[in-house]
Parts: C-alpha cells; sequence; structure tokens
C-alpha cells in the first residue's frame, strides 16, 4: 500500500474507532445503537434539512425517521432526550411519531464523513442529533432540536416527577398555561426550584427569579434575543422569536415565572 492509502486507510480506521451509541431506554424495544448500525438501518436515507436550527443554513444528513426507533411508544407517552453537555429536552411523544406534517428524524453523524463544526473552536452536532422537516408545522422550537445526544428515555411527565415545579392548584389559567410554556422552551437547559434533569443552563427561581431582577420590558427583549441586552459571544440561549414563542405565550410563560417567584422551594 503506497503512503497516501495507508494515511487513508488510518484514518477510517480511527473514524471507525470513534463511532458512538445510542441508548433508548423506553421499555420492551429498549437497546443501545451503534453509528454503525443506525447507518445500517433499513430506513436511514439522504435528507435534506431546510435552515437547520443549529447550523442556520441547509443541512444534508444520513438519518432514519426517529419514530422507526421508537416501536415501543405510544402517542401519550412522555420522552426525555439527554445530550452529552447536559441538555435535556423533555417531548411529547405524539409529534415524534407523526410521519405527516412536522417529522423528526434521529441524523447520524458518519466518523468517516463528519459533520462541520457548529462554530469556530466548537465540535459538530454529531454523533446524533433530532432534526425535523417541516418544524412549523407542529410549531417544533429550538429547544425541541437537541444535539449530541447520548440518550432517549420514556419517563413520567414532568409534573409527575417534579413536584416542586408545580404551581399553586388556584393558580390562573395563564400560570397553568405558562408551566406548558416552561416545560417546552426552558426546561431542556434549566432547572427551578433545583427541579429538573438538565444541567446546563442556571436555576430560574433560586436564589432569585428572572422576573425579579430584570425590568419586564428587558426581560421580554432578553427572551427575544439574548444578544440584544447581554453581548456575549459564547452564550448558548437562543432567541424565541414569534414564530416559535407567540406573544400570547411569551405572557403566559412571565405569569407562570412571577407567580413561581413566591413559591421558592429546594427540591433536594
Amino acid at each position: 500500500m503506497n503512503p497516501a492509502g495507508l494515511i487513508l486507510a488510518l484514518l477510517i480506521f480511527a473514524g471507525a474507532a470513534q463511532a458512538a451509541e445510542l441508548t433508548l431506554s423506553i421499555g420492551a424495544a429498549s437497546r443501545t445503537w451503534s453509528t454503525v448500525e443506525l447507518l445500517a438501518h433499513p430506513r436511514t436515507q439522504q435528507i435534506v434539512i431546510a435552515d437547520d436550527v443549529s447550523y442556520k443554513r441547509n443541512m444534508h444528513y444520513q438519518a432514519v425517521p426517529l419514530a422507526a426507533l421508537l416501536t415501543d411508544v405510544q402517542p401519550g407517552d412522555h420522552l426525555q432526550v439527554l445530550a452529552m453537555d447536559g441538555f435535556a429536552a423533555e417531548l411529547p411523544a405524539a409529534p415524534l411519531l407523526k410521519s405527516s406534517a412536522a417529522q423528526a428524524w434521529l441524523a447520524v453523524e458518519d466518523p468517516a464523513r463528519p459533520w462541520p463544526a457548529l462554530s469556530a473552536g466548537k465540535a459538530s452536532a454529531g454523533p446524533f442529533y433530532l432534526v425535523w422537516q417541516n418544524p412549523q408545522a407542529a410549531r417544533i422550537g429550538p429547544e425541541q432540536w437537541p444535539f449530541k445526544i447520548a440518550s432517549i428515555r420514556r419517563l413520567a411527565p414532568v409534573a409527575e416527577r417534579f413536584p416542586a415545579l408545580l404551581p399553586a392548584s388556584a393558580a390562573e389559567p395563564a400560570v397553568q398555561a405558562g408551566f406548558a410554556q416552561y416545560q417546552k422552551h426552558c426546561m431542556a437547559c434549566h432547572r427551578l426550584n433545583t427541579a429538573g434533569d438538565s444541567q446546563l443552563g442556571p436555576d430560574l427561581n433560586l436564589p432569585h427569579n428572572p422576573t425579579e431582577y430584570f425590568a419586564s420590558d428587558f426581560l421580554v427583549a432578553y427572551i427575544r434575543d439574548p444578544q440584544s441586552l447581554r453581548r456575549w459571544p459564547q452564550g448558548k440561549m437562543p432567541g424565541f422569536n414569534q414564530a416559535v414563542l407567540s406573544d400570547e405565550e411569551l405572557s403566559q410563560l412571565l405569569a407562570y415565572l412571577r407567580h413561581m417567584a413566591g413559591r421558592k422551594r429546594n427540591a433536594q
């Protein structure tokens, strides 16, 4: 073998050695999938994701419909997608199982053809990345695109697992609706009252709730575009525009946060 061929073979071998594993903990169908197995899955195909949330451009992936892996999951189930960096997306199963409207795919990074870095000095979104085709059809937000996925597991609903997140039973409907917005948009990165599985962002109630130290207009601006208020190139929080979080939904989220400022409680 010539030197160039030897170098190529070594690179391919090194890539294979770096193949990752994804753990699915969903009952009878629980198993661990390797990169090689997923790339060889009969449902895996080449897809195009328009305006990818993480890469901010159109992307091509080898991907398998997520529903093909969730064979023991029912629409009423609740799933958690846990990333390597502690990001923990809480997702109702129903949208993940649909093949019409918005469709969820598990993109699989081939070690021999790695994806580009997310930004200068950072790694790619691999080895596994939950991506969506036609996400606007189901109002899929940026927190529902977890990357660097390590595991997917079926769990009890958030309200059962973390009672410290619950608003008072007599809370007004806007607060109750805000709790749902919190689960969808905030819980993947943050805890509140120390309750939650994410280890990425700060607690949103302890020691202080953001509604206690942000004037309301500035808090709205921060949620819409964090960099408009705090210029920080290393900041990870995305902005939530009106297509993702409407003005009404944002008002509901703020109502929940204000309510929880009066319900500080250490869950541990």
